[in-house]
């Protein structure tokens, strides 16, 4: 990686380990498990949970390994690309069947300051006899130039919009530039895979993008101006994943993260999606606000304790 990281949209310039996220130069995964998460066309997924994060937004519900030198979760026992992939390969042969249809699901999460580990990752699983769909579960602030690195390794991306108001990205993200840097790389991701996503005869996502919006207490019009450009950009027929899981990770939020999202505002932005004549839209009940709280103390599964 040399001694000048500029991987991500932060551009530090400084040696790994000195920069904004606090990523050595070798990866440091938290976990690497079987995840049922969000979205039916992703599931199940073997994920790689990685430390550390370009963001570091105030109200992370992974900020156990986001913020992970405040709260002293580090990376799990995997040393090196090998070592991940034997994870990833073990996984998928006890969970996977070898009658199913489908590729099994692998996705890196929130890995834009490991971007350059992925190919290696897939590799190393594709040596060991499994083609798999890769998955690239992204925050949204991501360069395009690294994005374009990841072009015929990544068959789906999964990115965030978080805003498109550069003053709450700035106060929540301490990223004011990240309106224009995560339409910039949707933009990119749609081009490398399409804006629409592929799905097999079991409904298992293939190819495509599929993206995600968390709806923030207090913030329904920074929502809606993303779906906004969301249907001015992409396709109507994009598949969206807006969520209602937020929940203050801490109690010293500032208001209005100092509370879940209401059934109202939820409803206001969902309700905006179907107005806008998005076809493909993922919702979720107000009660994945207690589901989708994961403990990565817990590395074989920390989604398995609830809180």
């Amino acid at each position: 990686m040399g001694v000048a990281c500029m991987l991500c949209p932060r551009r530090c310039g400084v040696p790994r380990g000195e920069g904004f996220c606090g990523a050595a130069a070798e990866p440091e995964v938290a976990s690497v498990c079987l995840h049922r998460g969000e979205e039916p066309p992703l599931n199940p997924i073997v994920n790689i949970f990685f430390v550390h994060c370009n963001l570091q937004c105030i109200y992370c519900q992974n900020r156990q390994i986001s913020l992970s030198d405040e709260f002293g979760v580090t990376s799990d026992e995997l040393k090196n690309v090998n070592e991940i992939a034997d994870r990833v390969c073990q996984l998928i042969t006890t969970h996977y069947p070898l009658s199913t249809i489908h590729s099994p699901l692998i996705g890196f999460v929130t890995a834009a300051h490991y971007a350059y580990a992925v190919r290696p990752i897939v590799e190393a699983v594709r040596a060991r006899g499994i083609e798999p769909t890769v998955v690239y579960n992204s925050s949204g602030y991501e360069s395009v130039d690294t994005l374009r690195t990841l072009e015929g390794v990544v068959d789906v991306y999964l990115p965030d919009l978080k805003y498109l108001d550069s003053d709450i990205a700035e106060r929540y993200s301490h990223a004011p530039d990240y309106p224009e840097v995560a339409t910039a790389a949707i933009l990119e991701m749609a081009r490398q895979v399409g804006r629409g996503l592929k799905l097999d005869t079991d409904g298992i996502a293939y190819r495509g993008l599929l993206v995600r919006h968390l709806v923030l207490p207090g913030h329904t019009e920074n929502s809606l101006r993303c779906l906004d450009w969301l249907a001015d950009n992409l396709s109507l027929s994009s598949h969206l994943s807006i969520m209602a899981q937020y929940f203050p990770p801490v109690e010293e939020l500032p208001a209005p993260l100092d509370r879940t999202v209401t059934a109202d505002e939820y409803a206001r932005v969902t309700d905006h999606a179907v107005a806008l004549g998005f076809s493909n839209i993922w919702t979720q009940e107000l009660t994945a606000q207690r589901n989708y709280r994961p403990d990565f103390t817990c590395t074989d599964n920390p989604f398995e304790t609830q809180h």
